[in-house]
């Protein structure tokens, strides 16, 4: 199996499953001489950690983190880092039952076809156990970037049901185990997914992620669009099943000139834009502007209710899954979408540097 790397020159590579022993990965192309230790990648972690709160899966893991490599005294060296996270708490008979069965909705079917060969255990190497290394790439990513830019994100619906835009208050985002910016959205998603865990089902829901003070260059056309490696990175997370930028798919639904983000001059020679339908990306390019991305996580496919599938030996069957699951798959999906558009940013940003060298700290435009 290949396709385990993503990005260029901020490259990430991860491995392990969900019961093995370990989950790892490697971080090549970090600068040197950036301050870096395992605190600095902890708290993102804890964000992400399964059973930190009574609305997702109760395996307790610790998931701390150790640096094997690439730090010395406290910097990067510009080598190789490597991280390691121990599984601890891995209970690998609740899947027993399916070993032999193709759950609906999973990856079972297609890597049996595919491959062989498959982990049943917790879904393996499909499993959003790996999105774990995923997290702690994108503290090491938020290092390059530097204190000027500023990842932030947030579940914006669950279950089909919005948050207000008009309450609207970053600071409630960490108030709520939802990681949710109004405060009487939360307060609704609290009894309908504890309604939805208790029959043994699941909710979707969609998550934007929002970047602030990233500089104006990066990406760059044709196929190196920043917009098109945001969205394959945030494509890439386990049960993603939709992404959009800026105004996404309701941009077909409005007039030109009501799309059109109308440009004028500010004294201090930069470009003001009156509106940020684009999210912040021109031709694949940043503006300065804040980059918005949205994604859309399916329902958990881990439910009670039985469901018709089939068997390795081309029988059919009914599943249910049992086991300790995510009811709402795309609340620990908030620390993972900032992660993924963390290590895009960085990513491009060093590829910014050694394509254009000399290019200004500050896009600015002389003023006559």
């Amino acid at each position: 199996m290949s396709h385990n790397s993503f990005g260029h020159l901020f490259r990430v590579t991860t491995w392990g499953e969900s019961h093995g022993p370990a989950i790892g990965g490697v971080v090549d192309g970090c600068p040197p001489r950036i301050p870096l230790a395992e605190a600095d990648i902890q708290p993102f972690l804890d964000r992400r950690r399964p059973g930190r709160s009574k609305f997702v899966t109760q395996r307790q893991e610790p998931d701390q983190v150790r640096i094997l490599s690439g730090v010395f005294e406290g910097l990067t060296t510009g080598t190789p880092i490597s991280l390691l996270i121990e599984n601890q708490d891995q209970r690998s008979r609740d899947y027993g039952e399916i070993r032999d069965r193709f759950r609906p909705g999973h990856a079972d079917l297609t890597y049996h076809l595919k491959y062989g060969v498959r982990d049943y255990r917790g879904g393996g190497r499909a499993s959003a156990r790996e999105t774990a290394v995923r997290v702690a790439a994108g503290a090491i990513a938020r290092k390059v970037l530097g204190e000027g830019v500023t990842i932030r994100g947030a579940l914006v619906a669950m279950g089909g049901d919005a948050v207000d835009r008009a309450n609207w208050d970053w600071a409630a985002v960490e108030e709520n185990a939802f990681f949710c910016p109004d405060r009487a959205a939360a307060a609704r998603w609290e009894e309908r997914l504890l309604a939805a865990r208790k029959a043994g089902s699941s909710l979707g829901a969609v998550v934007e992620i929002v970047a602030e003070g990233v500089p104006v260059g990066l990406g760059a056309p044709v196929y190196g669009k920043l917009d098109a490696e945001i969205a394959a990175a945030l494509m890439s997370i386990n049960a993603v099943k939709g992404v959009e930028i800026g105004e996404g798919f309701a941009a077909a639904a409005l007039s030109g000139e009501e799309n059109a983000d109308e440009m004028r001059m500010g004294p201090d020679g930069r470009v003001r834009f009156l509106s940020n339908r684009a999210g912040g990306i021109l031709g694949g390019i940043s503006t300065g502007q804040p980059i918005v991305a949205r994604f859309a996580v399916k329902p958990t496919s881990s439910i009670l209710a039985p469901r018709r599938a089939v068997d390795r030996f081309g029988e059919e069957v009914e599943v249910v899954t049992r086991g300790r699951h995510d009811p709402c798959v795309g609340i620990r999906a908030v620390p993972v979408g900032e992660a993924m558009l963390a290590c895009v940013l960085a990513d491009h940003l060093l590829r910014h540097r050694a394509q254009n060298p000399d290019a200004p700290a500050e896009a600015r435009l002389p003023r006559n």
